[in-house]
């Protein structure tokens, strides 16, 4: 009896990690809503970030909707939503983490241009595409939500929306950060620049990076493509998933702070260049000289 039993795990994130749910979400909320004042206080505008603002302010923004949906995810409030609001907190989750991956990748490639002024509309242009990207990438996940007992969770049934949620994680979280790392690569080995552009930003990847590969492994295991040969792996990869699960979480935290370092390193670089002008020379005297 008990070697035909079925492989149970042991839930990281069960009803009792409520609190870590409501603290990462306070605090993300907190620490974007502060970055969202420094960004756009009139006073700062033109002081802080120059060239950088629509950037940062729409990364604050993407972490913003994650901080505010992160409770509505969390296994502990039974009865609290229906599948409507369900819906609503994957498509924010999923599509504001996109629309951030995406940001940071079209800010590698672009670099200091997305702080030109010729083309503001071009750029305007380019981010409203993203956001629509990100919105279409989150569909998928969106309609294979639903809920059981006020649980918000992912139907079983919906194989083949899994598989497109699962291909988008691995493509947005996973091959994208590579691709880019591959092509700086190619870059610096043929001395054509320093573009794709590597900042502190790329640091959000560290926390949606094994989202994406676990989500992978997991749909795999689910879709009988690959077979975990003993209980203990099963377990293992179960484990894994929440802590994937729970670094995604506190990205909600650390993003602003990863903003808010990104910021002050601009400032400092731009504020040595618009102190020091270029020395102009004075008129000549009564003798014709220069001093």
């Amino acid at each position: 009896m008990d070697a035909a039993a079925p492989c149970r795990s042991c839930n990281l994130l069960d009803e009792s990690s409520l609190p870590f749910y409501v603290l990462a979400s306070v605090l993300g909320i907190l620490t974007s809503a502060a970055v969202l004042f420094a960004l756009l206080r009139p006073l700062f505008h033109r002081q802080l970030c120059p060239g950088q603002q629509l950037l940062l302010t729409q990364l604050a923004v993407g972490s913003a909707l994650c901080s505010i949906v992160v409770p509505v995810l969390a296994p502990g409030l039974r009865g609290a939503h229906n599948t409507y609001v369900c819906h609503l907190a994957h498509f924010v989750w999923y599509g504001s983490a996109y629309a951030q991956a995406l940001l940071i990748g079209c800010h590698a490639c672009l670099g200091p241009k997305l702080g030109a002024g010729p083309v503001p509309r071009l750029i305007l242009g380019l981010m409203v595409g993203l956001w629509g990207l990100a919105i279409l990438l989150a569909l998928p996940i969106t309609l294979a939500s639903d809920t059981s007992n006020g649980f918000c969770f992912l139907s079983p049934s919906q194989g083949i929306l899994k598989f497109l949620h699962a291909a988008n994680c691995l493509a947005i979280f996973d091959l994208l950060p590579l691709g880019l790392l591959g092509a700086k690569g190619v870059q610096r080995a043929l001395g054509r620049g320093p573009c794709p552009w590597v900042d502190v930003l790329w640091l959000w990847f560290i926390f949606w990076w094994p989202h994406g590969v676990l989500w992978g492994l997991d749909f795999l295991v689910r879709s009988r493509f690959l077979v975990l040969s003993s209980c203990p792996t099963q377990q293992a990869l179960d484990l894994l998933l929440h802590l994937a699960e729970a670094l995604a979480i506190l990205h909600c935290a650390a993003v602003p702070l990863l903003l808010a370092l990104f910021c002050h390193r601009a400032t400092r670089r731009a504020v040595p260049s618009l102190a020091l002008p270029a020395r102009q020379s004075s008129p000549p005297d009564a003798l014709g000289r220069k001093s």
